[in-house]
């Protein structure tokens, strides 16, 4: 499950400057209109046709953590990307989660790395997303902060490259932007619409099963092979879907569900958050 947060707020103090390609939509959000028919438009005009933000905190890495996204995407393929743990295998994800660095990626430049992550590419072409621009930058509190510009298009020729690289600068200045005028104000109050329900995935079961053995993030990450912010990601998914504060209350709710095995007992001493 994929929960979206809503632009309601903009923080944005007299004096601070706004970039021009900007100033309709922050005139927009001054007005109280929608704004997605915005976002899209900027975004193509940077020559793409969907928007992805996402940002995840997390204070500690056994404490949780808040994941917000918005995204001008069909819900359904970020509900199909959550059921498939695709965050796990995602390219835009892994190979800028440890640089600022922008990658513009396609088809081909991104295709060789494993079989799992060549499925993931096939699958997102189906749903129309064949190439485009990702980074990622790091804040406080372990926060990630993630912007996907998405594309159609299979490959990147050199006039379609030369393209985006001259758009750069705006592209990059649109997501930092993003996230300090209209992200921030709904992180700070911890806001995301509300979603119906959805069951847990085959991982995020796997991951709730071992922390009712007794398993750290740490622990969990070495036996599925994932890294710890992925095991994170997943308890924090699993706290949404849930609706739990944290993962011993998830694990008594999974045990009381059925959805893990039931020969989990409750300490007797309530556990760090």
């Amino acid at each position: 499950m994929i929960e979206f947060i809503t632009i309601d707020k903009i923080n944005l103090r007299p004096g601070q400057y706004v970039p021009p390609f900007l100033e309709l939509l922050v005139a927009a959000a001054r007005r109280g209109e929608p704004l997605a028919t915005h976002v899209q438009s900027i975004v193509a005009s940077f020559g793409f046709e969907m928007f992805e933000y996402g940002v995840s905190s997390t204070p500690q890495p056994d404490s949780h953590g808040v994941t917000f996204l918005y995204s001008t995407a069909d819900g359904s393929w970020l509900r199909h990307y959550d059921r498939m743990g695709y965050i796990e295998i995602d390219p835009r994800i892994f190979l800028t989660c440890k640089s600022a660095v922008p990658m513009i990626w396609d088809q081909t430049t991104a295709r060789g790395i494993g079989a799992n992550v060549d499925a993931f590419l096939d699958d997102a072409l189906r749903h129309g997303i064949g190439s485009g621009l990702a980074f990622m930058w790091h804040g406080p509190w372990d926060r990630h902060m993630a912007v996907m510009f998405n594309s159609r298009l299979r490959v990147n020729d050199e006039v379609r490259v030369k393209s985006i690289t001259r758009n750069l600068s705006d592209i990059v200045m649109f997501g930092h932007y993003f996230h300090e005028i209209f992200m921030l104000p709904a992180l700070k109050l911890g806001r995301h619409s509300a979603s119906a329900t959805q069951p847990l995935s085959k991982r995020e079961r796997e991951c709730l099963a071992l922390a009712a053995k007794g398993l750290t993030t740490k622990d969990i990450s070495g036996r599925l092979d994932i890294s710890s912010r992925t095991v994170q990601f997943h308890f924090e998914r699993i706290r949404d879907k849930l609706g739990v504060a944290n993962r011993h209350e998830a694990i008594a709710r999974a045990v009381q569900t059925g959805v893990i095995p039931g020969e989990w007992t409750a300490p007797l001493s309530r556990p760090t958050p």
